[in-house]
């Protein structure tokens, strides 16, 4: 089985010319919550949809909820994307219950 070079490329981690304090710093720098993330990504869905569609509310809100105690601070950069994926969730929410709707052009 021969292996291409995308495949070296994708699953390899070249360090090649990189000193050992440069490794070093690499391997410190602090990285992001993958839940965080994700739940920014739906915060700004729910703030999209949510005044139309109540569940992407409600989805995004639990999670947020059940993933904030996910974050380490000594690895990981700041809790901003599980606050701001939040806040955004609650806005969509809040537009729901008043009734308040923007207009989305897609």
């Amino acid at each position: 089985m021969s292996i291409s070079l995308i495949d070296l490329s994708i699953y390899q981690y070249d360090d090649e010319g990189f000193s050992t304090t440069e490794k070093e710093y690499i391997d410190n720098i602090k990285n992001a919550n993958p839940y965080g993330i994700f739940v920014l990504i739906f915060g700004g869905v729910s703030f999209a949809f949510g005044p139309q569609y109540i569940i992407f509310t409600v989805v995004t809100l639990k999670l947020a909820l059940l993933t904030i105690w996910t974050f380490d601070k000594e690895t990981e950069d700041n809790p901003w994307t599980f606050l701001l994926g939040t806040v955004l969730s609650l806005t969509g929410l809040y537009m729901n219950i008043v009734g308040a709707v923007h207009i989305l052009i897609l």
